[in-house]
């Protein structure tokens, strides 16, 4: 069965190599913005379903991962800044204050569709203006939702993180997906077997 990811993120593709599952990545075209009223859990979970779905319709036979990513300050969706002055800007807000990052994921076979959500809550330093450019002029974390990209040096921008999933701040919760292809008779531990 062919195992396609949803996605153009090397984030993604990286942390679903660590499954040693055979994939391969196609990026889906849609547009992400939100709908008017739609929390930024709820936005997470209608794209990644929607990415799974739009390869899904030009691959039918496989079995299809689509993810993505919210960032969540009081309620507001955040996306990616794109660049210097959005990033700042985020950060800024950011400040002394918590975010949640809320990671969706959908698995898509046939006709079935499997949505699951993992929230991770970051608390942020107080920052200074010279700490916020050093980490952009640094890292330039502009394709990533809130500007931080946790698993280089955005972690030294917190003081703390919560989650049940780790690896969903970086763009794909493991442990949900996991449960999500064993739901659909995939098990990474034996990739051979039927389950």
């Amino acid at each position: 069965m062919q195992l396609i990811l949803a996605s153009s993120s090397a984030y993604r593709r990286e942390l679903l190599q660590r499954l040693a599952l055979p994939f391969e990545a196609i990026a889906p075209d849609l547009d992400e913005r939100p709908l008017d009223g739609e929390s930024p859990a709820a936005l997470a979970r209608r794209l990644a379903r929607q990415k799974a779905e739009h390869i899904l319709a030009r691959h039918p036979d496989a079995l299809v991962i689509g993810s993505d990513q919210v960032a969540d300050f009081q309620g507001v969706p955040l996306g990616k800044p794109h660049g210097f002055e959005a990033a700042h800007a985020q950060l800024q807000r950011f400040s002394g204050q918590t975010v949640l990052f809320h990671t969706a994921v959908c698995v898509a076979r046939g006709e079935r569709r499997l949505v699951d959500l993992a929230t991770t809550e970051c608390r942020f330093l107080q920052l200074t203006d010279a700490q916020i450019r050093h980490y952009l002029q640094t890292e330039q974390p502009y394709d990533v939702a809130g500007s931080a990209k946790i698993e280089r040096m955005g972690v030294a921008l917190l003081e703390r993180v919560r989650s049940d999933d780790p690896t969903a701040i970086i763009g794909l919760p493991l442990i949900a997906l996991c449960r999500l292809l064993r739901q659909c008779g995939v098990d990474p531990l034996q990739p051979g077997a039927p389950s």
